[in-house]
């Protein structure tokens, strides 16, 4: 909760991103600087966008994760009292500045050691990347727990199981059921899907995404990684995450109790109001959002995802089913295979056989002890996948 006698100090892992920019703008709708404390900002290509978000919120400090830009940015906040550090040092430093609340919101695995750092040294931790869970699993659900900070889940989906699970009701919860919007490609033909291109992959139907994200939505291998994720933040079996295609993208998840009761979180489209929940959690914000008008819903529509098409949902399933490293393995070798698709080395479909591929061939890997087993698996799982393009 917001103390409102003292200023709550926060810090934005990613802050240039959608879900970096949108953070800030809640900030900003909840009293900006009068009621939060910037400690740390950290991005990646856009420093102008960076040294913006610093001036504007007197952070402390601000960090671009690429160690070339260093000087650009210093030179750009200047005489703003903002410190500036790049690298991997410099993310370390940002997440263990004292923040209480943490927004990890830096894409793919970079975001990983410094997310592990606020947790171990106790934050809140507001959770948007993916691969935190998805690739360490109970080893960051351990760190979050020994720290002593809160894990609360930012994907609109997580935020929605996590605002209909009740807790005293554990013992009835029966299933959790995932929304996917279909993405762009939702009606296309395996054949048609074989020739998009990496524009049309990015342009999502009902939101306003980075191109990582978009393009995994558009594969459904945002979703497949969401699945993991559940698995971990909820504590639950794989046979009980299900997903279901809502191409509205009303319903954001929902859950489902042993007497045949389904909560479900509805509203419009906006990452803020997930924000907005981690960033006051247990209480909730007033938000300059658009309101859900039942009036105007023509409809809602779900049908079963595809996985002839989509065969990303069934790869989690086998990585869920597997366990051990398998989680790692797949965000691994998705994330090579989607770099390959950008660089228009592979088509849009390859993406999953790579992945597949690299599942396979790596299938023995045992449970990690730690999370340099988790970094290991990531760099094998990438060489492999590298391979498996090379011959494509």
């Amino acid at each position: 909760m917001i103390d409102s006698d003292r200023p709550r100090r926060l810090s934005v892992l990613g802050s240039t991103g959608s879900i970096g920019v949108n953070t800030l703008d809640v900030v900003d709708q909840l009293g900006g600087r009068d009621r939060f404390e910037v400690m740390a900002l950290t991005g990646n290509g856009n420093l102008e966008l960076l040294a913006e978000q610093a001036r504007r919120f007197g952070a402390k400090l601000a960090v671009t994760a690429d160690e070339s830009q260093y000087v650009a940015l210093k030179d750009l906040l200047s005489g703003s009292g903002t410190a500036v550090a790049a690298g991997s040092s410099g993310l370390d430093e940002a997440a263990e500045m004292d923040a209480g609340w943490v927004m990890a919101a830096i894409v793919g695995t970079a975001g990983l050691a410094p997310t592990l750092k606020a947790a171990a040294r106790g934050a809140d931790i507001a959770l948007a990347n993916k691969e935190c869970l998805v690739s360490a699993g109970s080893l960051f659900v351990e760190a979050v727990k020994r720290g002593g900070g809160r894990l609360i889940p930012v994907d609109s989906e997580h935020s929605a199981i996590f605002q209909c699970l009740e807790q005293d009701q554990r013992h009835a919860l029966e299933r959790i059921v995932l929304t996917a919007s279909g993405g762009p490609f939702r009606t296309h033909s395996r054949e048609q899907m074989a020739n998009v291109t990496v524009q049309t992959a990015r342009s999502h139907p009902n939101w306003s995404m980075g191109l990582k994200i978009s393009v995994g939505s558009a594969s459904m291998f945002n979703k497949a990684l969401e699945m993991i994720e559940a698995k971990h933040l909820f504590d639950v079996a794989p046979d009980q995450i299900e997903v279901v295609v809502h191409p509205q993208s009303i319903i954001h998840s929902m859950v489902g109790y042993t007497d045949g009761s389904v909560i479900a979180q509805l509203g419009v489209p906006d990452m803020r109001t997930a924000i907005g929940y981690a960033l006051t959690y247990p209480k909730r914000p007033a938000l300059n959002v658009d309101r859900l008008d039942f009036a105007k819903l023509a409809r809602l529509d779900f049908e079963a995802p595809d996985e002839t098409r989509f065969p990303a949902i069934r790869l989690a399933r086998t990585a869920l089913e597997r366990g051990g490293l398998q989680g790692a393995i797949l965000n691994a070798a998705e994330e090579t295979a989607f770099n390959a698709f950008v660089e228009e080395r592979i088509g849009f479909l390859a993406m999953a056989d790579v992945v597949e591929r690299v599942m396979d061939d790596l299938a023995g890997m045992a449970e990690p002890a730690s999370i340099a087993d988790v970094f290991a698996a990531d760099r094998e799982a990438r060489r492999k996948a590298a391979g498996v393009i090379d011959r494509l």
